[in-house]
């Protein structure tokens, strides 16, 4: 080949050649048949037919690979190969192959030019199949989150024209720039607040289609992670929580349990348990368990000291904000205090013949318990020698009290014993 230009160039150095200074430019689409024709090149270059049956009359290239050749027979010019635009010259704008057409007798050259077009054979592609977003949910409506753009190895009409989300959804759109010829930025644009609590995950698919008729079309997946914030407090299960216990209820005794929820996840929902410092003093009787809310008996309860508990319970999340809950302990008598006898007069001695229904005693019995375990019934033992009658007397000594005055009267003559 080197060798044949050579002699070529010999010729033309000594004015035997004829060259034509203008190209004979044609276009022919990418992918085309072997053997397709691209145009008649005698025609165009004014030959005539025989001229092209001259041994030497061939195609010369300055690449050496040979994408046309020339049918002698018909002085048309028709592919030597399947032309691919993208494997020669890239995403380039323009795709031109140069090359010429060579005449032994008399020596010229047609300097030829055909540009290759290109045609939508390739789809966009996006980088990754699945693009995972995590995202605040407190992030503002108008927040955007790029995402990597398809590329579509096709140019022109042919490129890549439009991005869509598929199912569309309220919670986000999409937008593309184009910066230059090859380059384009892709967002998803939040439309409105994320509420994780409501929704903690979507998925959705980023579609790209490009311009071709008819047009192609390639998408990537798109999960969207809400982010937890603390936006939730606690929340107890019950605003009042009511319980009754024994005085005599052993220490450690199980009480009553208060449980709160709390909708956010992690260090957000995670609840501990206290007394709140308006409780007062009654808090001082329990103990609550920081992590399940069990309230236990800390000390001795004692119902004539103390009849009812009032506790106020704070749940607290990891995050500072919290709830109260208000707590009632009933303390539950039991039959643990014996009558009191206080005499409050008492006739002796007695003489022999003191008449029947003197007050001999007066004396007074109460007893700290209630209801049935206050209450008091009185009698004389071994001997009978008066009745005995109860007067309330209206009075209560503290909550619980029970307090009876008794009477004792003569109901016979009471004789003389030397």
């Amino acid at each position: 080949m080197a060798a044949a230009r050579q002699v070529l160039w010999l010729w033309a150095l000594l004015g035997a050649a004829r060259v034509r200074c203008e190209p004979i430019r044609y276009s022919v689409a990418e992918e085309g048949e072997s053997g397709s024709v691209v145009a008649d090149v005698a025609e165009d270059a004014g030959l005539a037919p025989a001229q092209l049956w001259a041994p030497r009359a061939r195609i010369a290239s300055p690449a050496g690979r040979q994408h046309f050749r020339l049918e002698r027979g018909s002085g048309r010019l028709v592919l030597a190969e399947r032309l691919d635009r993208e494997e020669m010259c890239g995403r380039s704008r323009t795709c031109t192959l140069a090359f010429e057409l060579l005449l032994a007798d008399p020596l010229q050259f047609f300097p030829i030019e055909v540009s290759v077009e290109d045609i939508n054979d390739h789809s966009p592609v996006f980088p990754d199949e699945r693009v995972t977003f995590k995202i605040p949910e407190t992030s503002d409506p108008g927040s955007r989150f790029p995402v990597e753009p398809a590329h579509d190895l096709d140019i022109g009409s042919n490129d890549i024209q439009a991005y869509s989300i598929v199912p569309e959804n309220e919670f986000f759109t999409v937008s593309n720039q184009k910066l230059n010829e090859h380059d384009v930025q892709v967002h998803l644009v939040l439309q409105q607040p994320l509420d994780r609590e409501e929704q903690a995950e979507m998925d959705f698919t980023l579609i790209a289609v490009d311009g071709g008729s008819p047009p192609r079309s390639g998408s990537t997946q798109i999960h969207i992670i809400v982010l937890d914030a603390n936006d939730n407090a606690p929340i107890f299960t019950q605003g009042l929580y009511a319980g009754q216990i024994a005085e005599n209820t052993p220490e450690g005794s199980l009480v009553l349990r208060v449980m709160a929820t709390d909708a956010d996840v992690g260090t957000n929902g995670d609840i501990s348990y206290q007394f709140s410092h308006a409780a007062g003093q009654s808090q001082s009787a329990f103990t609550i368990n920081t992590k399940n809310g069990e309230i236990r008996v800390r000390q001795p309860l004692d119902f004539e000291a103390v009849q009812k508990h009032e506790l106020s319970i704070r749940a607290s999340d990891g995050g500072g904000l919290s709830a109260l809950c208000k707590v009632f302990v009933q303390v539950v008598d039991v039959n643990d205090n014996a009558p009191e006898i206080v005499v409050s007069s008492f006739s002796s001695p007695l003489p022999e013949n003191v008449a029947l229904g003197t007050v001999v005693a007066l004396f007074a019995v109460r007893d700290q318990d209630s209801d049935v375990n206050g209450q008091i019934s009185s009698q004389l033992a071994n001997w009978v020698v008066a009745e005995s009658s109860r007067q309330q007397d209206g009075s209560t000594h503290g909550v619980g009290t029970h307090r009876n005055t008794w009477v004792f009267k003569v109901l016979s003559c009471l004789g003389h014993t030397e």
